[in-house]
């Protein structure tokens, strides 16, 4: 996170904005989501982990997506 210029308050700022556009309510130990949001003009991806027993979120990752690797929204997986 830190490498790809991305602080604890993006995140923070992601988690509170952002949208999220994918689900993965499979996954374990607990399940995951990702979210899309801004910071200025900077789309920035978020992967957390839910632990629905004690509310907690943890931050798995946080980077800015590639522009060939997804819409130009962000939003979806380029096909």
């Amino acid at each position: 996170m830190f490498q790809r210029l991305i602080n604890t308050e993006d995140v923070r700022h992601v988690l509170a904005t952002g949208e999220t556009i994918e689900e993965y309510p499979e996954d374990l130990p607990y399940p995951r989501r990702l979210v899309l949001g801004r910071e200025g003009d900077r789309p920035i991806h978020v992967v957390v982990a839910e632990d629905r027993e004690t509310g907690e979120i943890i931050v798995l990752t946080a980077y800015q997506p590639d522009p060939a690797q997804w819409d130009p929204e962000f939003k979806r997986r380029a096909r």
